[in-house]
């Protein structure tokens, strides 16, 4: 083969070997140097310190935060990324320096022109965010939207109850189990009705979540264009192509659901008292077809995904430390009340939630930040449109914050003031701030109820008689912080 055969034969190798020396050449000619950086590992020419991030960034980083101090800067590629990893640096950025660095840094699958507008994740902080906050506040996590959509919660865990039941002596899921409790009481609060049928195996869902993961790998995915902007538009790696391709799949399976609906509400006989979901509202407030598919799309991703990894982590750690899980479920089991309102008195119970978001937050990074302009933070300069984020696995790890913070221990909590709601900055699982999660509410509900519920009904076994002592809770990377190896286990009804 000559040599000109070869080249046209692999293109893609000519043009990363021609851009490697293109950019080489701009950084040896043109690069400027940004003075008073926050520290940094050293680097290497192009890539900076991408070969040190490894699949397990919130642990590499953590590292590096130890070494180099808790303000770091990273260089990916021609990309800064400026991360904190303590309470000093996590409240700068996210209380006293909030407006600056309100903005976020959007992941290529999420970078299209049909999304960025109408997103209440990764807009700006603009009329659209804030009209989109106010109605998903009024419709879905005020204290008179959580109230109405009880019946919702309590008929959807009364039937992964029974669906348990039913599956007495078999393994289950846990992260699967969750997935689809939430995902049932998602659907009829968005749109009304359920998506699937009342035996939990349905083709529907496993497409649903099939496509809804999909997203989720295409966001984390590395690209090129992130690392080095001046190819952002090329989408070298078809992520954004393949990214919009699993997000407009995922909007088909209720695509006609709202036609149907938006038909009804649009005729003479519609009356604004037969509304009985979110989507009934956006309709009526004049939300176009695009607005609700992105709408819809986030609060699936994040109300779905996070919450089973939050249950998934707890039941985990319960079943590691039986003495704990002892105690839980003597104070559970005391308490004789409606399903929705069974968590009211349980302090042991929330101390275990929150000790699981401590040891296993379920966005370890929180979503990304971006500085809107160029600031200074703990006497460093962050530059303008550097990537930002705040390592809360780090410094919900930290033992010159945490006694001994590698073990699972809930009585931390009791009598503590220290909360998740964004004012403790060495615990802020859901954030803090404008771009605090505004889901905390509906999601935090969601998890005590149906961890409760797996404890007051059902004892838990491992299959095979593994010993629970031994569970493997090693962790894995992505969009949420997930169990490496699924928790299956077998959910044997307690004798009453």
């Amino acid at each position: 083969m000559d040599f000109i055969a070869f080249l046209r034969q692999n293109d893609m190798l000519v043009f990363l070997f021609t851009s490697f020396f293109f950019l080489l050449l701009l950084k040896l000619t043109f690069s400027k140097t940004i003075k008073n950086l926050p520290p940094s590992p050293p680097t290497l020419p192009i890539i900076g310190n991408l070969h040190q991030i490894g699949n397990k960034p919130h642990i590499s980083i953590a590292s590096f935060a130890e070494q180099y101090g808790p303000l770091i800067s990273l260089h990916l590629g021609n990309q800064l990324l400026v991360v904190a990893s303590s309470p000093e640096t996590a409240m700068e950025i996210l209380k006293v320096q909030d407006r600056s660095f309100s903005s976020r840094f959007v992941p290529s699958t999420f970078r299209q022109s049909s999304i960025i507008p109408y997103s209440l994740i990764w807009s700006d902080c603009n009329q659209t965010w804030r009209t989109l906050r106010t109605v998903c506040r009024t419709e879905l996590f005020s204290a008179k939207a959580m109230e109405t959509h009880s019946r919702v919660r309590e008929e959807k865990i009364s039937g992964m109850l029974e669906f348990l039941r039913n599956k007495q002596g078999e393994v289950v899921d846990v992260w699967e189990l969750v997935f689809t409790t939430s995902f049932n009481t998602l659907s009829c609060i968005i749109f009304g009705k359920d998506f699937i049928d009342s035996k939990y195996e349905h083709e529907t869902l496993g497409g649903f979540k099939d496509s809804l993961e999909n997203v989720l790998e295409y966001a984390i995915k590395p690209d090129f264009g992130d690392f080095f902007p001046m190819f952002q538009k090329l989408d070298l790696q078809g992520i954004k192509k393949g990214g919009l391709k699993q997000i407009k799949t995922v909007f088909s399976f209720w695509e006609n659901m709202i036609k149907e609906r938006r038909c009804q509400i649009n005729s003479s006989a519609w009356s604004s008292d037969q509304a009985n979901s979110l989507l009934d509202r956006l309709i009526e407030q004049g939300f176009s077809d695009v607005q609700i598919d992105e709408l819809a799309g986030e609060l699936y991703i994040a109300g779905t995904d996070t919450t089973s990894s939050a249950v998934a982590w707890a039941i985990a750690e319960l079943l590691k430390h039986k003495e704990a899980l002892s105690m839980v479920e003597s104070e559970v089991m005391k308490k004789e009340m409606k399903l929705d309102k069974i968590n009211e008195e349980l302090p042991y119970l929330h101390a275990c939630i929150k000790e699981t978001l401590r040891m296993h937050p379920t966005v370890p990074f929180l979503l990304p930040h971006r500085a809107q302009e160029t600031c200074e933070v703990m006497g460093y300069t962050v530059p303008k449109d550097s990537q930002v984020f705040v390592n809360i696995w780090a410094i919900c790890r930290d033992p010159k914050i945490w006694d001994d913070p590698l073990s699972f221990k809930p009585e931390r909590f009791l009598g503590s003031n220290i909360d998740f709601r964004g004012q403790d900055f060495e615990f802020t699982p859901f954030g803090a701030g404008r771009r605090m999660c505004p889901g905390l509410p509906l999601g935090l509900k969601s998890v005590e109820l149906i961890l409760s519920s797996l404890i007051r009904e059902f004892d838990w076994v491992l299959p095979n008689g593994d010993d629970p002592s031994k569970l493997d809770m090693s962790d894995k990377f992505g969009v949420t912080l997930r169990k490496e190896k699924p928790l299956k286990i077998i959910f044997n009804p307690k004798q009453k």
